[in-house]
C-alpha cells in the first residue's frame, strides 16, 4: 500500500496564504530533490488546456511505496487502455507466465481417409490464429491421410459466452479496436487484431478503371462492394472503408491515385468464428480435403471424440509485448474472458473481472473504489484512479512475473505507442509505460528512473479536455521525473529534462477522420506512431 508523504508545490504555497502570509516579499532558496519535483509539475499542470479538466497525477518512489507527489490520485477517472496494465498483470499472476492457448480439430478417428460424422474446430481463447494456422491444421489432417469429412464443419466457440461486445460505443465497432470477443477467431495480419479481416484497395489497371481489393484472410464470408475507382496519376488517394451495420459487408469507396501503392483499412466482423470456419474450409479443401456437409458454428464438441490435428499458441509470456506495445484491445479481451473460464469453468466479461480483482487484490490493489468494465479500457463504464495504478505498479515489483511485465510495455522513443515521445530527453529509453486514448480521456502510467538511479512509479490520468490532445502535458510531466536528482532545482529539472524538446502535437496529417484523433496511435491506418 502507498504510505503517504507531505504533498509539496501549489498545495503548499496554498497553505502559506492561509496562514496571512501572502504579499510578504521573502527570499527563498530554492527547493531541491522531491520537493522541487512536485513544483514543476505543479508548473506543467498549470497548463491553460487543463481548465475545468480533472487531472490525476501520482508518482512514488517504486521500492519502498513512498509517495513523492499526489494531485487529485483518488480521483476515479476513465483512463483508457490503461486498463490493459491490470489485464495483463492478472492474467500473467491467473495464467502464468507458461500459459498457452490450444485450437484443436475433432472427431472421429478417420477410416480409408474418411472421418465418419462431423468434423470440429474447438477454440480456448486464442487471439493470434492467423490464415497461416488453420492452413497448417487442415495440411496435418491431410498429412494424416484425411481426405474426406463425411458430415458438417462446426466451429466450437463456447469456451467463451455469446456476449461478444463490452458496453462500447456503436460507432466504434467497425473497427479493429472494438473486434467482437470469441474464443474461436482470426487475425487479419502479424499485428493480429483478432476478429478482423484487412481491406487492401490498390490502383486499377488504368485511370478511370475500378480499384482492385483483396482481403486478408482471403474468404467467402465478407462481402466487399466496391465502387472505388482508380484516379489520375498524382491526384492523391481518398478512400473510405466502411462495415454496414449489423452485416458483414464492407463498401469501399472513393479514388486510388494510379500511380499509388494503394491503401487499407481493418475492420471487424460479425461472428469470428464464422469466418474462422469459413477460412478453414477453405484451407481444408486446398489441402485436398472434402466437406460434405456444411458448416455449422456455436456447438459444443462432444466428449469423446479423438484430437486429430492442434496448435498451440506461445505462452503468455511471448504474447505480453503484443498486448501492450501496440495495446491491442482484442488481446486483452480474450485475457479477460479466458481468466474467467480459467477461474471458474465460465468465459464471461463477469467472471473475468472477479479473476481480475482476485489478482490484482494480492499486490496491494483496493478494488472497492473502482470499476473494471472490461479488459481493454474501451468502455466508458470503467473508472480507476491514479492512486490504484500506482499502487499496483508498485506492488507487483514483487511478482515472479514483473520482468515479463515490465518489458512489455511501450519505451519512450522506442517501441510500442511512445515509439516517437519524449525524444531528446532523459525519459527517452528510459521510461516504461502504458498509454491510454480516448475522445476526451488521455493516460500514461508506468516507471521512469530519475537522476540518482532510483525508480519511480507514476500515473497520469485526464479527463474532460477540450483540446485535441494533452499528451506532450504528460510528456513533459514523465520527462520531468526522469530528469530529477536529490540535488536538482525546478529550473535545472526544466533544463535537464529539455522539456523545449516537448512541443504541442500537430495534428497527424495521415489522420482523415476526425474520430480517429484522440484514438491510440496505433489505431490509426496507417499507425502514426
Amino acid at each position: 500500500m502507498r504510505k503517504r508523504t507531505l504533498i509539496t508545490g501549489l498545495v503548499a504555497a496554498g497553505a502559506a496564504t492561509a496562514l496571512g502570509i501572502a504579499g510578504t516579499v521573502v527570499a527563498q532558496a530554492q527547493e531541491t530533490g522531491d520537493e522541487a519535483l512536485a513544483e514543476a509539475i505543479d508548473a506543467i499542470l498549470a497548463d491553460a488546456r487543463l481548465t475545468d479538466s480533472q487531472v490525476g497525477v501520482v508518482v512514488a518512489d517504486a521500492d519502498t511505496g513512498d509517495i513523492l507527489y499526489d494531485h487529485n490520485g483518488d480521483k476515479r477517472a476513465n483512463a483508457g487502455s490503461n486498463n490493459k496494465i491490470a489485464t495483463a498483470a492478472a492474467a500473467l499472476e491467473t495464467l502464468g507466465a507458461d500459459y498457452t492457448y490450444t485450437t484443436d480439430v475433432i472427431g472421429d478417428r478417420p477410416e480409408d481417409g474418411v472421418v465418419d460424422g462431423d468434423l470440429y474446430v474447438r477454440g480456448s481463447g486464442d487471439p493470434t490464429m492467423l490464415e497461416a494456422d488453420y492452413d497448417a491444421l487442415a495440411a496435418e489432417l491431410a498429412d494424416n491421410g484425411v481426405s474426406r469429412i463425411d458430415g458438417d464443419l462446426v466451429a466450437d466457440d463456447t469456451a467463451f459466452d455469446d456476449e461478444r461486445l463490452g458496453k462500447w460505443e456503436w460507432g466504434d465497432l467497425q473497427y479493429l479496436y472494438a473486434s467482437e470477443v470469441s474464443a474461436l477467431t482470426i487475425a487479419s495480419g502479424d499485428d493480429l487484431n483478432a476478429g478482423t479481416v484487412r481491406v487492401f484497395v490498390d490502383p486499377g489497371a488504368g485511370e478511370g478503371d475500378p480499384a482492385s481489393i483483396s482481403m486478408t484472410p482471403a474468404n467467402d464470408y465478407v462481402t466487399v462492394v466496391n465502387d472505388a475507382v482508380t484516379g489520375a496519376a498524382g491526384s492523391g488517394t481518398s478512400v473510405s472503408i466502411n462495415r454496414d451495420k449489423g452485416g458483414n459487408t464492407v463498401r469501399v469507396t472513393g479514388t486510388v491515385a494510379e500511380d499509388s501503392n494503394g491503401t487499407y483499412g481493418t475492420r471487424a466482423v460479425i461472428d469470428p468464428a464464422g469466418l474462422a470456419a469459413s477460412v478453414f474450409e477453405d484451407a481444408l479443401a486446398d489441402n485436398g480435403i472434402t466437406v460434405a456437409g456444411d458448416v455449422r458454428t456455436g456447438e459444443t464438441t462432444p466428449q469423446g471424440e479423438q484430437v486429430l490435428a492442434s496448435r498451440e499458441s506461445k505462452p503468455l509470456s511471448e504474447l505480453m509485448a503484443g498486448l501492450l506495445k501496440p495495446s491491442n484491445s482484442s488481446h486483452a479481451e480474450a485475457l479477460l474472458k479466458t481468466m474467467g473460464y480459467e477461474a471458474s469453468g465460465e468465459g464471461t466479461f463477469s467472471s473475468g473481472k472477479a479473476a481480475l480483482y482476485a489478482a490484482i487484490e494480492k499486490y496491494g490493489v483496493d478494488t472497492g473504489p473502482i470499476r473494471f468494465d472490461d479488459g481493454s479500457g474501451l468502455s466508458r463504464q470503467n473508472l480507476i484512479s491514479p492512486a490504484m495504478i500506482t499502487d499496483l505498479l508498485v506492488g507487483a515489483k514483487d511478482a515472479t512475473w514483473f520482468d515479463t511485465w515490465y518489458d512489455a510495455l511501450p519505451i519512450a522513443c522506442e517501441d510500442g505507442t511512445l515509439a516517437s515521445r519524449m525524444c531528446g530527453t532523459p525519459a527517452a529509453g528510459n521510461v516504461h509505460a502504458k498509454t491510454g486514448s480516448l475522445t476526451s480521456v488521455s493516460a500514461l502510467s508506468g516507471f521512469a528512473t530519475d537522476a540518482d538511479g532510483r525508480e519511480l512509479a507514476f500515473s497520469i490520468m485526464t479527463n474532460d479536455f477540450l483540446y485535441w490532445t494533452v499528451k506532450d502535458i504528460e510528456d513533459q510531466i514523465a520527462a520531468t521525473i526522469a530528469g530529477n536528482g536529490a540535488d536538482s532545482s525546478e529550473s535545472e529539472i526544466a533544463t535537464f529534462s529539455n522539456l523545449e524538446r516537448i512541443e504541442e502535437p500537430q495534428i497527424p496529417a495521415e489522420v482523415a477522420d476526425e474520430d480517429q484523433i484522440q484514438m491510440e496511435c496505433s489505431w490509426v491506418e496507417p499507425a502514426v506512431c
